[in-house]
């Protein structure tokens, strides 16, 4: 397909926009009318599977999100998207080596750490789970995800001390999920003060 750079760009704002207006359907179709214009752009085919995955089209997202690698490896986000939908799909060893790749990228991709160690937890490698989560602490401190996580499997592998410095951290910003955990997990924790 031979288009222009005015109609591509306006093509990509339409897709923006849609997207944005929840009209699914439209979006898809402009960022495929990119790709028809740039079938070898990296990507334009994550952003077409980003949209697809949302919507419902996750095995072709898987695909698009492969050949945007094929052509452009480098694209730290890009394997932690394929991690994730991998991880939907329960195919847990290949999420952990599409995580693996985004962390390698860039080590600063929260969620590539915290989607390995869920998929640790899942394939019931607890104690393997500890250093992504406690890395997904340190580069978000002060979202409870990963901090939840991680007292579950302190919680798994009876480690109650551990949980409970875990619920004392919560407990500083999110006092909600750590008297949850106090709930799930039976550990007490007096608050700080």
């Amino acid at each position: 397909m031979s288009a222009s750079g005015l109609e591509v760009w306006f093509w990509k704002k339409m897709a923006t926009w849609s997207t944005l207006l929840k009209r699914d359907a439209m979006a898809v179709e402009y960022w495929e009318r990119v790709l028809a214009a740039r079938p070898g752009d990296p990507k334009v085919m994550s952003a077409l599977a980003h949209v697809k995955a949302q919507h419902g089209g996750r095995r072709e997202a898987m695909a698009l999100f492969e050949r945007s690698l094929a052509i452009d490896p480098g694209q730290g986000y890009v394997w932690y998207n394929l991690g994730y939908l991998q991880q939907e799909e329960q195919r847990h060893e290949e999420a952990l080596a599409s995580f693996e790749r985004a962390i390698a990228i860039d080590p600063k991709i929260d969620v590539a750490h915290y989607g390995k160690a869920l998929s640790l937890i899942k394939t019931d490698r607890l104690d393997e789970a500890i250093a992504p989560l406690k890395r997904n602490t340190e580069l978000q401190p002060m979202s409870p995800y990963g901090f939840y996580q991680l007292a579950h499997v302190y919680h798994r592998l009876k480690r109650p001390d551990e949980v409970a410095k875990t619920i004392r951290r919560l407990q500083g910003f999110e006092p909600q999920v750590a008297r949850q955990l106090e709930r799930e997990t039976g550990v007490k924790v007096e608050p700080a003060g």
